[in-house]
């Protein structure tokens, strides 16, 4: 057991929607990402998805209705429900997900990160 300094972990990376391993609970993975400009619309056709903001704002878009969280809040994307996150300015991520997430769902392509790194 050891206990995990958010902001310390944070300043271990720089680069952008780049998951990286915080630690694991059970068959989950706690990931950190900071997130800044425009990602990719998808989905998890098989996992649920939450976001926890602890730095910044971030701006969730789906098809119907677009959702501001900002640091403190959360939410959760259950899985086959197709989202867009944006960040303006940088934003400090934590995610809870299963460790089969892929960060892009259902669409692979040059932001797919398939080899989480530990911090």
């Amino acid at each position: 057991m050891e206990k995990v300094n958010i902001n310390e972990k944070f300043s271990l990376f720089n680069d952008h929607w780049s998951p990286k391993i915080a630690g694991e609970i059970n068959d989950m993975h706690v990931k950190f990402a900071k997130l800044k400009g425009e990602f990719v619309w998808h989905k998890h056709e098989h996992e649920d998805e939450m976001f926890l903001v602890m730095k910044g704002k971030l701006l969730l878009k789906f098809r119907d209705q677009d959702v501001h969280l900002n640091e403190g809040e959360f939410m959760i994307v259950p899985k086959g429900v197709e989202h867009l996150p944006v960040a303006e300015e940088e934003a400090h991520v934590i995610f809870f997900e299963p460790k089969s997430t892929v960060n892009t769902g259902d669409e692979l392509n040059e932001r797919t990160v398939s080899d989480l790194e530990t911090i």
